[in-house]
């Protein structure tokens, strides 16, 4: 029979990631994610490998198709990453984002910006299903909107984090919602329907939060706007035709057209309006002044391939404008392809399960057992790196602890996605850390403290449960 890692070998690999991420923030900074990083995951991948085979005796192959089949999973979010970069260049050249924060920045009020901001994501990521589609359309506005009226990056990606992760959470079109219900046996509806018990709270609290954070960094913004809007207008044609863009990338979605095939035609869309608008724009980014057929061709696959930058007098504005196209994508991808690494290890191993069963020893009622679920999901994510996977084990996990207690199953599908879904964000090594803080481009420990939704939800998950508030057992319902 074989051997089954005990919880304190187990622990071994994450403690060594650890230490090494911790030295790698330490010595490289904001530059970890460009190589450090990387390479601590594959040093925990390497120490988990060699505790398996060499004191489990586990064959290298059964290790091997875990990391097969892990990264297969995350095939998918790795293309959806590479066109959200091709999409965030198109939609910077072509004036979709300029026009959005010219306008943005005269309409919005600084003080209320953060509140708007959060709500407004809310409802597109409602809509959308997609907080990642949202976070790369309408949230690069937003960040450019905030930083133009002086507030901090890191507050309104805060926002925008925490109203897209609202939606992608309650969303009946977003495939995590649609995950845990099924993972967990639930019906889709009675599960958002039971979610709305925890999540309203949570963003009722992060409203609030915002709201007052607005009025005391308000005053911050109350910038001389002028500067902004008179270096978009000298360096893009700002039209509101631009936005016949997002107002088509919106039809697709209420069309339920799926997300690559969306992601690619808007920036098809985006290159179109470029060519038609912004043919200025797109000399500028070869350093040509003719705009032929050929520098125009040259011009268009640099802006979805490469990095671009357009001089508009203002470094602020600058910076602003800059994009990475999907090539600015490529460290990430990096990073997702050795987190998957040492995620897959850690499951073919067992020493997952193992260090997630000791917390099912300490289950005596409702809030242990909603509490180790919670807690089990954002473990996953720090060791899975895919909220995903991570719904999934945690589901499979607790089912049978849920049943045997007789809770109804839309609790365990309620705590799955309250402790997995919205923490993925905040790890900065997981697939959603990694592009959130790369679209937006803030480092995900620099927003962290201000993804209120994200940090609340999991504490209210818990706190719903001390208090017995709705919370049956299958012969009470």
């Amino acid at each position: 029979m074989k051997m089954k890692p005990t919880p304190l070998i187990s622990a071994i690999p994450l403690v060594v990631l650890f230490i090494l991420l911790a030295l790698s923030v330490i010595v490289f900074g904001d530059n970890a994610m460009s190589g450090a990083s990387q390479v601590s995951l594959l040093f925990g991948t390497a120490v988990c490998t060699g505790l398996s085979m060499i004191l489990y005796h586990q064959p290298w192959q059964e290790l091997e198709d875990s990391i097969k089949k892990t990264i297969g999973d995350t095939s998918v979010s790795i293309v959806i990453l590479i066109l959200i970069g091709m999409i965030g260049g198109a939609w910077m050249i072509s004036g979709v984002v300029p026009t959005l924060i010219y306008y943005g920045i005269q309409i919005m009020s600084p003080r209320f910006f953060l509140v708007c901001t959060c709500v407004i994501c809310a409802i597109v990521s409602v809509m959308t299903g997609s907080s990642w589609t949202t976070i790369a359309t309408i949230g690069v506005a937003l960040i450019g909107i905030g930083n133009a009226l002086g507030l901090s990056p890191a507050l309104t990606a805060g926002a925008i984090i925490s109203g897209s992760y609202f939606g992608d959470k309650v969303s009946p079109l977003s495939d995590t919602t649609t995950l845990a219900a099924s993972a967990a046996g639930t019906d889709l509806f009675t599960h958002i329907k039971y979610m709305m018990v925890t999540t309203v709270p949570s963003m009722l609290i992060t409203l609030v939060v915002f709201l007052v954070l607005g009025f005391f960094h308000g005053h911050d913004g109350e910038v001389n706007i002028s500067a902004y809007t008179q270096g978009l207008d000298r360096s893009f044609h700002i039209s509101l035709w631009t936005l016949l863009v997002p107002l088509f990338t919106a039809f697709l979605i209420a069309r339920k057209v799926p997300a690559l095939i969306t992601l690619f035609l808007s920036s098809l869309a985006a290159g179109v309006c470029a060519l038609v608008l912004q043919q200025d724009v797109l000399m500028k980014v070869v350093g040509e002044d003719v705009p032929t057929a050929t520098n125009l061709f040259k011009a268009l696959f640099i802006t979805f391939s490469t990095s671009t930058s357009i001089n508009t007098g203002l470094p602020a504005l600058n910076s602003l404008v800059s994009t990475g196209g999907m090539a600015g994508m490529l460290n990430t991808i990096w990073l997702i392809l050795c987190a998957m690494c040492f995620g897959g290890v850690m499951v073919a191993s067992g020493m997952l399960f193992s260090l997630t069963g000791v917390l099912l020893r300490f289950v005596r009622n409702t809030f242990a057992l909603v509490s180790s679920t919670v807690f089990t999901g954002f473990l996953l994510n720090l060791v899975t790196s895919d909220q995903y996977i991570s719904i999934i084990l945690s589901a499979s996990m607790y089912k049978d602890a849920y049943r045997e207690r007789g809770y109804e199953s839309r609790l365990l599908s309620r705590s799955s996605e309250d402790g997995a879904t919205v923490t993925s964000v905040l790890i900065p090594w997981s697939t959603c850390g990694m592009v959130q803080s790369s679209v937006l481009g803030v480092a995900t420990l620099t927003y962290l403290p201000y993804c209120f939704f994200n940090i609340i939800s999991p504490f209210m998950s818990c706190f719903i449960a001390l208090i017995g508030y709705k919370i049956f057992r299958k012969k009470d319902a």
